[in-house]
């Protein structure tokens, strides 16, 4: 069996705050000690009417520090592999990892998506997320696409502010 379903309960158990939720998972070996990367993100604010139409705020870096070492201290006490070493890595998800879930969406309201859906790619800014689709603004127009139809959705990274009178 695994070894990961058993640090990822041991992770969960590290986390206490009700706005944090663990993204994934994922142990392998490296040389003599295992590798355990835990992958963890802020929950978004939801809407009485079940959407988000707002950016949920990314970790900090003191955020992962502290969570980093409330994991390590889990790992620690319950010894998932019975006392042998580890190396773990504690992070945000990265720009570039696909979006699957309906949180995905919402946690990146306000950032360009690029979508492939019926075969065509567009780029567009997320105006607002729910459970079932995500509403895009494309060419100035918001386009509604249910997450049924989409076939990969990446966010396009910016290098420029957002924001009018940014410097």
């Amino acid at each position: 069996m695994s070894a990961t379903p058993k640090v990822r309960d041991v992770v969960a158990t590290a986390l206490t705050d009700p706005g944090i939720v663990l993204d994934d998972v994922t142990v392998s070996v490296a040389g003599k000690r295992k590798l355990v990367r835990v992958t963890l993100d802020m929950l978004p604010t939801i809407n009485a009417d079940g959407s988000t139409d707002e950016p949920t705020p990314a970790l900090s870096l003191d955020d992962v520090a502290d969570l980093s070492r409330a994991i390590s201290d889990a790992l620690d006490r319950d010894e998932p592999f019975g006392g042998a070493a580890y190396v773990l890595e504690v992070s945000s998800p990265g720009v570039g990892r696909a979006l699957r879930e309906p949180r995905h969406y919402r946690r990146n309201v306000g950032r360009l998506l690029n979508v492939t859906s019926a075969g065509a790619t567009r780029t567009g800014r997320i105006l607002r997320a729910d459970e079932t689709q995500v509403v895009v603004e494309i060419d100035e127009t918001p386009t509604t696409i249910a997450y049924a139809e989409v076939e990969r959705a990446v966010i396009d990274v910016e290098f420029a502010s957002t924001q009018e009178g940014s410097e």
